[in-house]
């Protein structure tokens, strides 16, 4: 069994083995710089395939729940800055701490409890292929993501609200105030760009967090993506998933990063990326 593991070599060697600088005991190179992540020790199936098979799920969980998010907060946080004090920004920030306090999990299983109990309606358990049924599939995927858009929108109102507080203070949109602008070309145009550099940051920091928050979600929602592969590979203790859907995450983040990067540059014309 050691053998069929490769546990019975060196640990730097099983390493050089996983990344695919040392030659397996059978011979030739194969790992992770080969794309091949492995075989699963509980269903003896390339791990890859696995990956491939449920990375599109957690995508298209995780797009959605950004996009919810972004949806939700940017227009609260934007006029929660600008009515300062007013009874909506006391609605607004009072909605973005209840979204920050309440976790996900608990939403999650009160929307599948409730509405089952009330109007026996429960959300679909099967996934509904995009291919075959664009908007069964939106339908599917809108709660579950609704549910994981909700601690992000909480925190990018937040952090939205105060950093338009401190760009609407600012000389230069004084100026464009007193060339007698419209307020919708003042925010729009003058304070909402330069407001967003730290909410990209923000967001950014989030992704890896939503990441980890999909194994919950796609476990409530029977979605079968990586986080509920990682979930059942976790608890059947087959390393190799794990490991691989690791590094797959890990490699999301950073290629989230980058993003994050680029996006400085545009929303900001003095960062320049050299």
């Amino acid at each position: 069994m050691q053998q069929e593991l490769g546990l019975d070599v060196p640990i730097f060697v099983q390493y050089g083995r996983w990344v695919g600088v040392v030659p397996q005991r059978e011979g030739g190179l194969s790992g992770i710089l080969q794309g091949d992540l492995g075989d699963s020790l509980w269903k003896r199936t390339p791990i890859m395939d696995e990956v491939l098979a449920r990375l599109p799920v957690t995508l298209e969980l995780g797009l959605i729940g950004v996009a919810i998010g972004l949806t939700i907060a940017v227009p609260i946080g934007v006029y929660s800055a600008i009515r300062q004090d007013s009874w909506g920004d006391y609605v607004g920030r009072s909605f973005a701490i209840l979204c920050i306090s309440i976790p996900g999990f608990w939403v999650a299983t009160m929307v599948i409890v409730f509405p089952s109990i009330w109007w026996g309606y429960a959300p679909p358990i099967l996934l509904i292929p995009f291919t075959e049924d664009p908007l069964g599939n939106l339908k599917m995927f809108i709660i579950p993501a609704a549910t994981l858009g909700m601690v992000l929108s909480g925190v990018t109102m937040r952090m939205l609200r105060g950093t338009m507080l401190e760009v609407l203070r600012q000389d230069y949109v004084r100026t464009a105030w007193s060339k007698g602008l419209a307020e919708n070309l003042v925010i729009r145009r003058h304070a909402l760009k330069n407001a967003l550099i730290p909410v990209v940051t923000l967001v950014g920091f989030q992704i890896p967090i939503m990441v980890g928050g999909t194994v919950i979600i796609e476990t409530i929602f029977n979605l079968p993506g990586m986080g509920q592969l990682l979930w059942n590979a976790a608890l059947n203790r087959d390393y190799p998933i794990v490991s691989g859907v690791m590094f797959i995450i890990g490699s999301v983040v950073l290629l989230n990063n980058l993003i994050i990067d680029l996006t400085y540059a545009y929303l900001d014309p003095r960062i320049r990326i050299r």
